[in-house]
């Protein structure tokens, strides 16, 4: 029997039934796994809901280093995408919208550009030269 204490940041029963298919099994063979899948994504949930560092993990928790080891495993692999276009396609549908988007929206931190361009790029040397008196066209060498 499980004697740990509840934290508001645990998945409750309805979640763990919603989220469990997208979280791999152990794997056949090798040394049995040390902690439950609910027990690691549970202890996953604690510092991206609260907001504490990975080693402030409570000390029923699995320990940090295995639990963000497990999560950077499952971002690589791609369980966690496939469980979060899942739920959104879940809400959407809820909604009375379609599963899948049909439209994205980008800002300048989604997608990043070079340092320099554009009109900003040419504004501030056109400033110095002007103050200067020297055309950069014109100097002789």
């Amino acid at each position: 029997m499980d004697t740990r204490r509840a934290y508001q940041t645990d998945l409750t029963d309805a979640q763990w039934a919603q989220v469990q298919r997208f979280i791999p099994a152990p794997k056949p063979g090798g040394r049995p796994a040390k902690y439950a899948r609910r027990e690691i994504a549970d202890a996953i949930l604690y510092p991206v809901r609260s907001g504490c560092q990975w080693r402030m993990l409570p000390h029923e928790s699995p320990p940090w280093r295995s639990v963000y080891g497990y999560l950077a495993a499952w971002k690589k692999d791609g369980p966690l995408d496939r469980l979060h276009d899942e739920l959104r396609g879940d809400l959407r549908r809820a909604e009375g919208r379609p599963r899948q988007p049909t439209a994205a929206v980008l800002d300048s931190q989604s997608v990043k550009t070079t340092g320099r361009g554009g009109r900003m790029a040419t504004t501030a040397v056109r400033r110095s030269t002007a103050a200067s008196g020297t055309c950069s066209s014109t100097r002789s060498a």
